[in-house]
């Protein structure tokens, strides 16, 4: 694994725990971390298992003992990594945003293709079961044709002006902000649920354009840190907003946004079509509320659905506990070390892949021109 923050934690206690829970067709060994900090890797070492520390991703890549290369680095990165890793003949889990830029989206779905290797990008939130289930149920039909698709995610963690200036918040290594860290996966979703976008409008905003410098050199922690004195840019937009059309028809309005006070990983979601409609609250994430516009007229409303059935009723969760023992964000990332675990045995690719991270990277470049340009663009 190259990364060890936030999201290194987060593959880490998948990686430990997908073996332990689902019948994997290989063993895993959690043979090394890297950063470039050797005193905080190897601090990442100790808490989160891996057998070894490193600070060279390259001697990484290039081990024969490591068949698998996670990348949850800095999105500035990940192209870098992911191509090598490629060329390497390793398989490659990478984080999202795929890249930075469209251009090194394509160059990964290139290297991925030529070098035959099984290729995913983390969107965890496809394997939430509800959402598992909320895709099974529409393919199966019971939405009829869908109309409208709303979803909006909302945080408040850089609200405050004395935030300092991380690297989520500097385009030369974030790419973008809110919409690239946020919009990103509301995106997916959108994609994975209805369908794939036509064109799009779009706005992005930026409350603070002046914030603190991180005391802390580097990259800072992408999250948190201390401010120091000294000032610099915000070159990231704060929100995101865009409305958009799919190719089957159906119309989209999605938000994201950093500065909603009180929200602090807030993600609704709502599917409109002609025989009922659907919504998910990320907050109560073990379940699916279902209208059943087919249903007598004097028992129509809003099903609460708990997505927690085992024995095969409900995705995943036959992993897990017994019924109504719910379970939270770790595990969709459990999920889908699982799925791509099994998809590196079997050598057959596993959804979202690189394209499909690349088609995100083509919605997102499109909001952003529609933004500068303030006219509709096709994407």
């Amino acid at each position: 694994m190259i990364g060890y923050r936030f999201m290194g934690k987060a593959h880490s206690n998948a990686w430990r725990q997908a073996p332990r829970f689902f019948p994997l067709k290989a063993e895993v060994e959690m043979h090394t971390i890297c950063g470039r900090d050797a005193a905080a890797v190897e601090k990442a070492r100790a808490q989160f298992g891996w057998n070894n520390a490193a600070t060279d991703w390259r001697a990484v890549v290039n081990n024969p003992e490591i068949d698998i290369i996670d990348i949850t680095t800095p999105n500035d990165s990940h192209a870098e990594i992911a191509i090598a890793a490629a060329q390497a003949g390793k398989h490659v889990l990478c984080e999202k945003p795929l890249a930075m830029t469209v251009a090194s989206g394509e160059e990964m779905v290139a290297a991925a293709k030529k070098a035959k290797i099984v290729n995913m990008i983390c969107h965890n939130y496809r394997r939430i079961p509800a959402m598992a289930q909320a895709k099974k149920m529409i393919e199966e039909g019971v939405l009829g044709t869908i109309y409208h698709f709303r979803a909006r995610y909302a945080q408040d963690w850089p609200a405050s002006p004395d935030f300092p200036l991380v690297w989520r918040l500097q385009k030369g290594v974030s790419g973008s902000g809110a919409h690239g860290d946020i919009n990103a996966h509301i995106i997916d979703l959108a994609r994975y649920l209805v369908g794939e976008f036509s064109e799009v409008s779009g706005l992005l905003q930026t409350f603070i354009k002046e914030r603190p410098l991180p005391e802390d050199s580097g990259k800072g922690a992408g999250l948190g840190g201390k401010s120091g004195k000294r000032m610099g840019k915000v070159t990231v937009d704060d929100a995101s907003l865009f409305i958009g059309k799919f190719k089957n028809g159906a119309i989209a309005n999605l938000e994201a946004t950093r500065f909603a006070p009180g929200r602090k990983n807030h993600i609704t979601l709502e599917i409109n079509g002609s025989l009922g409609s659907m919504t998910f609250d990320f907050e109560d994430m073990n379940r699916l509320k279902f209208y059943d516009a087919t249903a007598p007229a004097d028992r129509v409303g809003f099903r609460d659905i708990l997505v927690t059935q085992p024995g095969g009723i409900h995705p995943y969760f036959g992993a897990w506990w017994p019924q109504g023992h719910i379970i939270g964000y770790e595990h969709t990332f459990t999920h889908t070390v699982a799925d791509f675990v099994d998809a590196c045995v079997n050598g057959k690719s596993v959804q979202p892949t690189w394209a499909d991270g690349l088609m995100n990277q083509r919605v997102l470049a499109a909001v952003e021109d529609s933004a500068r340009t303030r006219q509709w663009v096709k994407v």
